[in-house]
């Protein structure tokens, strides 16, 4: 259903990945792990087709992504660092245009069971500039109870700056799409606690043709600290 074949990609003059490759069948959950800076994220995107590799393809469903275009994208949800939630539209209205422009059909009635799914009913019409990080992150995961049609969810850090109850949430969220036979690949530094799921772990650094010193790692660890402490 989603094939990795032979990805290189570069980052300035450095190579992150070559020839990595990896197949994942319906109703996988696919950890991408690994340490600071090897790669994780850079996956992530080149699975959404928002960046390109220097080789090698990403297909779905047998067709390259890059020409399958909206066929694909119409089967994908993605979530990235980023919330994507508007200060100035309500909590509410951020989940109903989220979803619009995902081309999600999804009613008020809809929204609402997604709000009250991820515990922001006491929030529906507070304006989102008003909310915590955790909230906010909550209002962008929201579009996940919605897109239960979408087969394949692409999660970067979803389980940050969300509490304990949260993450329970989401984690049974997550287990239930893959159990109907959907695919969930995601990055996380923590366990996923999800039960009874057909488990791929996939770390890009053991496709690096060079391995990075203790220095390039505190490097690349300290960058992704100030960037976590700037998102909160």
């Amino acid at each position: 259903m989603l094939e990795v074949r032979a990805l290189t990609c570069e980052r300035g003059e450095r190579t992150l990945f070559q020839g990595l490759s990896f197949a994942v069948e319906p109703g996988t959950l696919v950890r991408i792990a690994g340490s600071n800076g090897a790669g994780k994220t850079t996956l992530l995107r080149l699975m959404t087709g928002l960046m390109r590799p220097v080789e090698g393809d990403v297909y779905w469903r047998g067709t390259p992504i890059l020409k399958a275009a909206q066929d694909y994208w119409r089967e994908l949800c993605y979530i990235g660092h980023r919330n994507g939630v508007k200060d100035d539209l309500s909590v509410i209205e951020n989940v109903l245009v989220n979803a619009r422009v995902a081309s999600l059909s999804a009613t008020e009635a809809e929204a609402l069971e997604a709000l009250d799914a991820v515990g922001l009913t006491d929030f529906v019409d507070s304006p989102a500039g008003q909310l915590s990080q955790g909230q906010r992150r909550r209002v962008a995961l929201a579009r996940l109870w919605l897109s239960r049609s979408v087969p394949l969810w692409i999660l970067d850090e979803p389980f940050t700056a969300l509490d304990v109850r949260g993450v329970a949430r989401l984690a049974k969220l997550i287990g239930e799409h893959v159990a109907e036979g959907g695919i969930v690949m995601l990055v996380t530094h923590q366990e996923v606690p999800v039960e009874k799921a057909r488990l791929m772990v996939i770390e890009p650094e053991n496709w690096s043709p060079k391995k990075r010193s203790a220095v390039e790692k505190a490097l690349d660890d300290a960058a992704a600290l100030e960037a976590e402490n700037a998102q909160n």
